[in-house]
């Protein structure tokens, strides 16, 4: 392959940039987050020993998951601003994705087990002290409310910190209801309700992770974004004078905010490198503007290339 012809482009930046920067998530709400987490942990791991209530007892643990989900996901944050090298040529930036889909994984791993205990619990009921109950739940659910409040805006900008808001939406949602079946305990001991709880609850935060799970499963795998429509890109691109085709297309995101490209132009004429060059800026333009792509690698040919499926594993 000459040099003429492949353009190894790193980073383009003609009249746009990438926008999409983590640098304004708050490093001291993540670490807030933590400490609140692990905190409510140890006061319903001992309110849940002392009611005898599951509920109480797997809020604890799944917010003892949570804890360390929020704390991977700050170690992951630091780690992800460390400057590329010659091993790491994209730098640090797909570790977050890597600690959302761990993330992912370990919540849903807790929500089987806490199923699993409440099925238990369904076939051996046990009294439970709705009052001890309510008055822990009360606790975490205030903690809760403060660790939401500093990673909502965050979560928005990031999907490692939008896994770790998920994990403590999740928390708050459990905390409101485990403090509804405290009522219905203390005031009417309705034991039957704990094992109910726990199972619903469950099964609402795994809903809430699939989607997560699955962006962060397609980023690791390097699919193509599922808002990037290829066969578009392809009759935009053909659009163009100069280019007969384009084919043997890559499109992957580097991370949850960068978006890559690279592919084959197959020229109408022979050109020069001048040429060539002014061809290529007309279609990273098109790319950034038309289609959000923020880096474009593209490889000019001539004639020279008799496979032109848009798709190639080549």
């Amino acid at each position: 392959m000459s040099a003429k012809s492949n353009d190894i482009d790193t980073h383009h930046h003609a009249g746009h940039g990438h926008h999409h920067s983590t640098s304004g998530i708050s490093e001291k709400n993540l670490l807030a987050a933590v400490v609140l987490n692990f905190t409510i942990t140890i006061v319903e791991i001992i309110g849940g020993i002392l009611s005898n209530s599951l509920a109480l007892l797997s809020d604890a643990i799944h917010n003892l998951g949570d804890g360390l989900a929020v704390l991977l996901a700050y170690i992951a944050h630091r780690v992800s601003k460390r400057e590329s090298n010659q091993r790491k040529t994209f730098g640090y930036k797909r570790i977050e994705i890597l600690a959302a889909f761990v993330n992912s994984i370990i919540l849903v791993a807790i929500c089987i087990f806490l199923i699993w205990e409440a099925v238990e619990r369904f076939q051996n009921p046990a009294p439970i002290k709705g009052v001890i109950m309510f008055s822990v739940a009360a606790v975490g659910l205030l903690a809760n409310l403060v660790a939401v409040i500093l990673l909502k805006s965050d979560s928005k900008k990031n999907i490692n910190i939008r896994a770790a808001y998920l994990h403590l939406l999740g928390d708050t949602l459990s905390s409101i209801v485990v403090i509804l079946g405290g009522i219905l305990i203390w005031q009417f001991e309705i034991y039957w309700i704990d094992p109910l709880i726990t199972m619903l609850i469950s099964l609402y935060i795994m809903k809430e992770t699939y989607l997560l799970l699955k962006d962060s499963f397609d980023i690791l795998m390097q699919s193509s974004p599922r808002e990037l429509n290829l066969d578009d890109i392809k009759l935009e691109v053909e659009k163009l004078e100069g280019v007969k085709n384009i084919h043997h297309v890559h499109a992957w995101s580097l991370s949850d905010q960068q978006v890559h490209f690279e592919g084959h132009i197959d020229l109408n004429e022979d050109m020069s490198v001048s040429k060539t060059d002014a061809l290529k800026n007309r279609i990273r333009t098109l790319l950034h503007n038309k289609f959000h792509i923020d880096h474009t690698t593209l490889e000019v040919e001539f004639g020279c290339c008799h496979d032109d499926d848009l798709i190639n594993e080549r």
